[in-house]
């Protein structure tokens, strides 16, 4: 059977989201490694509406996370780590709750976070930022989401079970639906390139345009 090919609306699971957001998670602190470390469909789809916070040169500068996409593992085609470990996608093959940051056409940075345990190489690509405190440019893409949030290889392997760099829960939660679409830039990877695994947030006006 085909898989499907057009955008898919489904509902936020708030319920699954709050079993995870555990006390330690509450407020302002890093969500716990235990967020990570599940498959990277559960973890792309529980990102959203979420906060991406990096703290640095005493400056704070937070996101609410509205466009994600899951990477599977080596058996999916369209991600870094269907070529094997290199000293490029270590981080990938690592323990789950770090940032796999990589540098695209010398110029652009993207921002993974890692999930599933150590060696299952799967993760999730963040791609799109709503504004939050501290963001002087558009988050829209996952280039322009690192140069907006001041990240690059020196975040590369950073754990985000940190104070400095880490995903947190909201202030307050807004309820939404959430979409799937096929992944971007991903066509030379055979049937994977149909595959919706592109995950955000219905109507909201920060999502990038592919």
């Amino acid at each position: 059977m085909a898989a499907p090919t057009g955008d898919t609306a489904i509902r936020e699971s708030s319920a699954r989201r709050a079993a995870l957001l555990t006390p330690m998670d509450a407020g302002t602190a890093p969500l716990a490694r235990a967020f990570y470390d599940r498959d990277p469909i559960e973890v792309a789809h529980d990102l959203l509406g979420l906060w991406l916070v990096h703290v640095t040169r005493g400056v704070e500068r937070i996101g609410r996370i509205v466009e994600v996409e899951a990477y599977l593992g080596p058996h999916d085609l369209a991600a870094h780590s269907s070529r094997g470990r290199t000293k490029r996608t270590a981080v990938m093959f690592g323990p789950p709750g770090h940032a796999y940051v990589y540098l695209v056409y010398g110029m652009h940075y993207c921002m993974n976070v890692v999930t599933e345990p150590e060696g299952s190489a799967s993760a999730v690509l963040l791609r799109a930022l709503e504004p939050i405190s501290g963001l002087r440019e558009s988050a829209s893409g996952p280039g322009r989401l690192c140069r907006a949030m001041a990240i690059d290889l020196r975040q590369n392997g950073h754990d985000l079970v940190s104070r400095d760099l880490y995903v947190r829960a909201p202030e307050s939660r807004v309820p939404f639906t959430t979409m799937r679409a096929r992944r971007v830039g991903v066509d030379y990877a055979g049937h994977w390139a149909r595959r919706l695994l592109r995950f955000y947030i219905k109507g909201n006006r920060h999502v990038s345009r592919p």
